[in-house]
């Protein structure tokens, strides 16, 4: 599975592009992800704190997964100062390319504790056969 990482500008400052620092003053919101094989498939688990499941989009084309969101960060109420803000919430979106041989009919999604998890099963075919034989 190859990890697509989409950009949202195509032109971005010196120190963006050098330390991977957000230019808007915002901090940076890009999700952390743990992708895991087994004998019938993947499970890509997204980090996503703050966040619901109807916060995020998943969608998939030509074997290319994409999963975003779009949240922004509340204002402050009236008669409260931030002295430091440091939750940042806004747009972002992870672009996984498929192999050929996930079943993209049958992908779910399941988000608990922060954590949503995508599951990509195999096609049969791609499936390992494991037989036992007896001695004789």
């Amino acid at each position: 599975m190859t990890l697509v990482r989409f950009q949202p500008a195509p032109f971005k400052s010196l120190l963006h592009d050098i330390w991977n620092l957000p230019t808007d003053g915002t901090s940076n919101t890009q999700p952390v992800v743990n992708i895991l094989e087994t004998a019938t498939g993947f499970r890509i688990d997204i980090a996503a704190p703050g966040l619901t499941k109807n916060d995020f989009q998943i969608k998939v084309e030509k074997n290319l997964l994409t999963v975003s969101t779009q949240k922004e960060v509340a204002p402050a109420a009236e008669g409260v100062t931030y002295h430091r803000r440091e939750f940042a919430y806004g747009t972002f979106e992870r672009g996984f390319r498929l192999p050929d041989t996930i079943d993209t009919d049958n992908i779910a999604a399941t988000f608990a504790q922060g954590i949503l998890s995508v599951n990509l099963v195999k096609k049969a075919e791609a499936q390992p056969i494991i037989k036992t034989i007896a001695i004789g």
